[in-house]
């Protein structure tokens, strides 16, 4: 086993791809991994990296080439067919489990494995890329500065960039299925956009950036209690006006969205699609994060912080938090990425800029 090695399934995905791509930056060799024998060959002669072909339904596969490593990155959404699969041939192994993850469900899943992986002396850290490594870093600052604090919101948005694939069809495959909050600790299904606001995201010590952003089912809902015990928590994305003028009437429709039939021909319509934002589009787009707490005696505290757009900073975080646990820097058991390495974990992206 070389120390520097890691499993990367999902390498020949959108993201999968960057985070090969720019691994050797941080000193970390990894594995390609997945199902496509072509398309992995082909980047493995591009990257000058080893491949291994899996399917996640080959245990001994799977279990086999973990062996060789001390963690994995998983990168083949969606999650919710994928994660079950890689975390119980982690426990089998003793692996580290990462993944890039921002569905609720799959965060609340993983987490019945705390105990599990306690017992492994295995670390399992869903959502090390944008989701949620910004928006946890804030949640766990805004904690300690207001430690009474019974409510968070979040909210982010992005000038410029676009979707992957896999991003893109992973919100089809949850079309029709409406928002989500914690209230009172536990996690409520409401309207998608039920609460729209303008937020002000910081872009400078003296200076803002107003947004209009509505209230999503982000993986803040799950994390960001588990990293604060706050029991109310709404999340946010940039979104223009007018589109969220037509939102008030999906309601209406949700069942047509639904149907496997509308969401087979959105699938096609998202492959035919490039894979995702090109270097130019992810180089030029700017990510704004934004968080504020507040208590019972209405009491505020905000914070924010502005660097790339999310596919980029996925890369970056990703790899960083890799590169910790193969020196050793990682906790047993299921964790956050704010809990484990605190606040400002995020400022360590290149580009990143926190207004705490």
């Amino acid at each position: 086993m070389q120390q520097n090695n890691f499993l990367l399934y999902g390498a020949n995905g959108y993201t999968g791809e960057l985070i090969a791509r720019y691994a050797s930056q941080y000193g970390l060799t990894p594995i390609l991994a997945g199902r496509s024998e072509s398309a992995l060959k082909m980047l493995s002669q591009k990257l000058n990296l080893p491949y291994k072909r899996i399917d996640l339904d080959d245990e001994a596969a799977l279990t086999s080439a973990l062996m060789e490593v001390k963690l994995v990155i998983h990168a083949a959404g969606p999650f919710q067919y994928t994660a079950l699969q890689m975390i119980k041939a982690c426990l089998k192994t003793g692996r580290h489990y990462l993944d890039i993850n921002g569905d609720i469900a799959v965060f609340e899943m993983l987490k019945k494995f705390d105990e599990a992986a306690k017992q492994a002396n295995i670390m399992i850290m869903p959502g090390v890329g944008f989701d949620v490594v910004p928006t946890d870093c804030i949640a766990v600052w805004l904690k300690k500065q207001l430690p009474d604090s019974h409510s968070l919101k979040l909210a982010f948005a992005s000038s410029g960039g676009g979707l992957s694939h896999g991003t893109a069809t992973t919100m089809a495959g949850k079309l029709g299925e409406g928002g989500a909050i914690r209230l009172d600790g536990k996690i409520a299904r409401v309207p998608l956009g039920q609460h729209p606001m303008w937020v002000d995201f910081p872009v400078a010590t003296d200076k803002t950036k107003r947004i209009f952003t509505m209230s999503i089912p982000w993986g803040d809902i799950s994390t960001a209690h588990f990293s604060t015990g706050i029991p109310n928590i709404e999340t946010f994305t940039g979104v223009p006006p007018k589109a969220f003028s037509l939102l008030k009437f999906q309601g209406l429709f949700n069942w047509i969205l639904r149907t496997n039939w509308m969401r087979g021909y959105l699938k096609r319509k998202i492959d035919a699609k490039p894979a995702g934002p090109s270097d130019e589009q992810r180089n030029k787009a700017i990510g704004y994060v934004w968080g504020q707490v507040s208590n019972a005696a209405g009491k505020t505290v905000s914070a924010g912080l502005t660097g790339p757009e999310g596919y980029t900073l996925t890369l970056h975080s990703s790899l960083i938090i890799a590169k910790k646990i193969i020196e050793g820097n990682w906790q047993p058991g299921y964790q956050t990425p704010g809990m484990v390495y605190g606040e400002r974990l995020v400022s360590e992206v290149p580009g990143v800029k926190l207004f705490f």
